[in-house]
């Protein structure tokens, strides 16, 4: 008679008082074969930089990767990286490239309405303009994962803005101090995120990046508004170049004590200068401590902080900046199937 059979559970037998069954083993070894699952595709982010007008390159290095075959899990800006990033984390990116492809110098004027505290703008014009214009989701209900950098303005502590309204979120991380007025957040006064955070790689990776693309819209610019440039090489229309020509009209009506001085330049030239300098120096210091995979650098030096009608050369130099780094991009193997 052979030997009683006790089951134990679900497909598995063993003899009594005897050793497990042919049928146990073959169980086991295909479990064991369901449970391994293919290796999890990494996880991309996108981390767009702070750089003022410069900020329109940032549409060309999305278009440039998408035609490439890749496409962000997730977007993070600074500053103009966190208005750029905002349009296209809503799926928004096309009406917002067509405008400000049809940008002229009177619409960015039109936008400049003037503070007399906190700040030479209100910004309230530009946010009406968007209110107005695009739709204003809360972050959670945008179609991809996307958060802000701003700054606390008492403490100087970094802010991420992940929760409530997109506008109010970029809004904040754009208050350039001087230029915009700040933004009251929670109780909290809140100024650029540039200030503290240029290009934010370190976001990216607490939002699940395996793989940071970095854009830095400032890696050509130091020493940019110290150089000689003739007055008939200034661009038509450029705002800062017609506000560098007032100021030194004024000057001309100075007295000049020696003409063995060295010719200093210009209020607005001193000022974007050191707002170069600051975002260089942080950029550099952050990434060294958390390199990104890939480095996203458009040439835009002869681009003005102001330069904002000038998005096609902007955009141009975004898709021109992914062309030099495709190899990096293609050794990763991160193309969207």
């Amino acid at each position: 008679m052979p030997p009683k059979k006790i089951t134990l559970g679900k497909d598995k037998e063993i003899e009594a008082g005897g050793r497990a069954g042919e049928k146990d083993r073959v169980h086991r070894r295909s479990s064991g074969r369901r449970r391994m699952s293919a290796p999890r595709r990494p996880r991309i982010g996108l981390a767009l930089g702070s750089g003022s007008a410069r900020g329109w390159a940032h549409v060309g290095v999305i278009r440039a990767l998408e035609e490439a075959g890749i496409r962000p899990d997730l977007v993070c800006g600074t500053s103009i990286g966190a208005l750029v990033g905002a349009a296209y984390a809503s799926g928004e990116l096309d009406r917002f490239e067509q405008w400000l492809l049809g940008m002229g110098i009177r619409d960015v004027v039109a936008f400049m309405d003037v503070s007399l505290s906190g700040g030479l703008l209100k910004g309230d014009r530009l946010m009406e303009f968007l209110r107005n214009n695009f739709v204003d989701l809360s972050l959670e209900e945008l179609d991809m994962p996307f958060a802000a950098v701003a700054t606390s303005l008492e403490t100087g502590a970094e802010v991420w803005l992940r929760q409530g309204s997109t506008l109010e979120a970029v809004r904040a991380s754009i208050a350039l101090p001087g230029l915009f007025t700040p933004v009251v957040n929670d109780g909290a006064i809140l100024v650029d995120g540039g200030l503290v955070n240029p290009v934010p790689v370190s976001l990216a990776r607490a939002m699940g990046a395996d793989i940071v693309i970095a854009v830095d819209l400032n890696s050509d610019i130091l020493g940019r508004h110290l150089r000689e440039r003739p007055v008939q090489e200034a661009p038509a229309g450029n705002v800062g170049d017609l506000l560098r020509r007032l100021q030194g009209n004024l000057l001309s009506l100075m007295p000049s004590f020696s003409s063995d001085e060295p010719r200093l330049p210009s209020m607005l030239d001193v000022l974007a200068s050191g707002i170069n300098i600051m975002q260089v120096r942080i950029t550099r210091s952050r990434m060294a401590g958390d390199p990104p995979e890939v480095i996203v650098a458009p040439q835009l030096a002869h681009l003005s902080l102001l330069d904002f009608h000038r998005a096609k050369e902007a955009i141009d130099r975004g898709r021109q900046a992914v062309e030099a780094v495709m190899h990096s991009i293609s050794a990763l193997g991160i193309r969207t199937p």
